[in-house]
């Protein structure tokens, strides 16, 4: 658990992607920091869980909704300002992460770059800064 979190609750992390693959990766990673990791593979349980729940952090799957990533990224942020909130992308490009933040995460992280970059990432926004991956060569 990170010094930003309190021991006096439970803490919970919600992971939003549809490939099965990288989730279970992804949550073995979530799980060494929070209580509780939900999984989820689509938009519709994405919101329902962000909105019902203590959510302390969303790592989400900019490639969830096809074409509506930063749209998703707003909505979000509008039902749930105070939860922070990580995308998770391929795109490398140092618009892509320019994007993401500005329409409202708290945090950008490379897929390539998951394994090393994701628990600095929720450190950080949970400490109430802001994370983008460094760009590293391919």
């Amino acid at each position: 658990m990170t010094e930003a979190m309190s021991k006096d609750r439970i803490h919970y992390a919600l992971l939003a992607n549809r490939h099965d693959g990288l989730t279970e990766g992804v949550r073995g990673l979530l799980e060494t920091t929070f209580d509780v990791v939900l999984m989820v593979a689509d938009e519709i349980s994405l919101f329902e869980s962000a909105t019902r729940l203590p959510i302390d952090v969303a790592v989400v799957d900019l490639a969830l909704t096809r074409g509506e990533g930063i749209g998703l990224v707003r909505r979000l942020r509008a039902h749930c300002p105070t939860m922070k909130l990580i995308v998770v992308s391929v795109h490398d490009e140092p618009s892509a992460s320019r994007l993401v933040l500005e329409a409202g995460a708290n945090g950008f992280v490379l897929k390539r770059a998951i394994a090393t970059d994701l628990l600095p990432a929720v450190d950080a926004v949970l400490a109430g800064q802001g994370y983008v991956s460094p760009l590293r060569g391919s």
